[in-house]
């Protein structure tokens, strides 16, 4: 009988008992179970709305309640830390966002509380940093020099950032990142709990890591404390469905849970919450047999890859490599680059997208497409035949071949944009960096050019794409050498995002 229990998904089921009892709603929300949609003229158009609000339930009896479980949703979320390898887990209707600003806000308590941070997250990081008047000390992640693109900070990044900032109220990584890659996370974990400090990770991207012996530890299993993933990316959840996993005794859970319930709907979506349910649900009935349809898609997507020269695929370097940024891909995460420089990321989605193949998304040079549980063998069949037919379409002499470049590059030999020199080691742990929610008003700021703006402290964010890792956040110092990577970046005329000025004549500052 338990193990009965284990396989299902005890929320899930009980919204559909609720459904099927046809009880008369007399409660919010107003729609009446769908009730209020089927009486339009346009009723064939509604009926699949109207279905998923059959279950679209408030807190009533037998429904429990997200912020304070003791039936359904308790044992739901029970379950889903068994699946996850967690000691608790949290259902998140507000996606990764939610459990970011969650773990931020309870470890960063008071104004000034010092966390350091991997330089390239997600702005919800930041939004989080904002919200708890935080002091950021940033790490530089480690680029692969293959590919140029960012994993995580190095092992000694974080013990100088530890050995500086021993009162660092914790770690906080992104892994993996959004085209798959990754490095080993338990060094780091070891690391944080040397010193008292938990290891937070978002791992948006990651939550089906350790699902499949083919996938990647999970950032729990490597030793995390506090751990945040989008069910709705790589899993079966709806969107906005998320799960935070936490372990150990760093963290204050009590608090978490209040910032939880501060942070999130008093009215939770239902059948979000009932769609993490069935998602670990799927998981612990199908095993890793979930995960074989998805992946052999994607040994065929390889294999098909392998046979299209113009197509390089980004992968981590053998163990002749020599190099540890890159050592850890995902395999239902390809990315993929024209290794002739014909086409742009963007260009290829573009015209991937014309041939009805939608990938994830797109940089300067790479796309990354997504695979996952649903993918078929057909859906990478259909995917290899639109590359086939963007090479044809492209031969000398074609209409489409304008701007062909007449220089190849083979595939794994891919252009890299790398600030891993000693001269840029400035980048690895920079000084504190104050967040807070009052905005700089115009009569606080100052334009300045390059060369004025040594000592200033940066009013603006820079960053430097590709490959897209912030140069300079607001509130940030600009040291020496931060000046002379910005004069060298406009000097170069490179692609800034975030400047009021992206040629970098002038920077924006704060006025003394």
């Amino acid at each position: 009988m338990a193990e009965e229990r284990k396989l299902g998904a005890p929320l899930y089921e009980a919204l559909m008992r609720y459904r099927e009892k046809r009880d008369v709603s007399f409660h919010v929300p107003g729609h009446k179970n769908g009730q209020a949609l089927r009486g339009d003229a346009r009723t064939i158009a509604l009926e699949e709305l109207a279905r998923v609000m059959e279950i679209d339930v408030t807190e009533i009896t037998g429904t429990d309640d997200l912020h304070h479980p003791e039936g359904v949703i308790r044992e739901a979320q029970c379950l889903a830390a068994a699946q996850f390898g967690a000691e608790e887990t949290f259902f998140l209707v507000g996606g990764s966002t939610a459990g970011n600003l969650g773990l931020i806000l309870s470890v960063c308590t008071a104004p000034g509380d010092v966390l350091l941070v991997q330089r390239n997250v997600h702005k919800s990081v930041i939004h989080g940093l904002m919200l708890a008047g935080a002091h950021a000390v940033f790490l530089a992640p480690q680029l692969d020099a293959g590919s140029g693109l960012a994993t995580i900070p190095s092992e000694a990044a974080v013990r100088e950032a530890l050995r500086r900032y021993p009162g660092a109220k914790g770690l906080l990584l992104t892994h993996p990142s959004y085209y798959g890659m990754g490095a080993p996370l338990r060094p780091l974990a070891e690391l944080c709990h040397a010193h008292g400090v938990p290891l937070l990770v978002d791992e948006a991207h990651g939550a089906h890591f350790g699902q499949h012996p083919a996938l990647p530890e999970s950032a729990l299993a490597a030793g995390a404390d506090g751990v945040v993933q989008s069910t709705h990316k790589m899993l079966t959840a709806l969107t906005m469905g998320a799960m935070l996993h936490v372990q150990g005794g760093l963290l204050d859970r009590a608090l978490l849970r209040q910032r939880l319930a501060m942070l999130q709907s008093s009215s939770p979506s239902y059948p979000i919450m009932a769609s993490l349910d069935l998602s670990r649900s799927l998981l612990g009935s199908g095993g890793p047999a979930f995960f074989e349809g998805g992946l052999a898609a994607a040994a065929h997507l390889r294999r098909g890859l392998a046979d299209l020269p113009r197509f390089g695929v980004v992968a981590p370097p053998g163990a002749s490599g020599g190099a540890s940024a890159y050592t850890i891909q995902d395999p239902l995460k390809l990315v993929i680059i024209d290794a002739t420089a014909a086409l742009t990321g963007y260009e290829l989605q573009e015209r991937l997208e014309a041939e009805g193949c939608v990938p994830e998304m797109s940089d300067d040079r790479y796309v990354v497409l997504a695979l996952g549980p649903g993918t078929t063998q057909a859906d990478a069949e259909r995917l290899l035949q639109a590359l086939e037919r963007i090479t044809e379409t492209d031969l000398p002499g074609s209409t489409a071949s304008a701007g062909f470049g007449p220089h190849t590059v083979e595939s794994g030999e891919l252009s890299t944009w790398n600030i891993t020199d000693d001269e840029d080691r400035w980048s690895e742990v920079s000084e504190p960096v104050p967040f807070g929610l009052a905005p700089l008003l115009p009569a606080e700021i100052e334009v300045v050019t390059i060369e004025e703006s040594l000592g200033r402290q940066a009013a603006e964010m820079i960053i430097p794409y590709p490959p897209g890792i912030p140069l300079l956040y607001p509130g940030e110092t600009i040291t020496e050498t931060v000046k002379e990577r910005l004069r060298m970046l406009r000097d170069s005329g490179a692609k800034c995002q975030g400047p009021a000025d992206p040629r970098l004549q002038t920077i924006q500052v704060k006025k003394r």
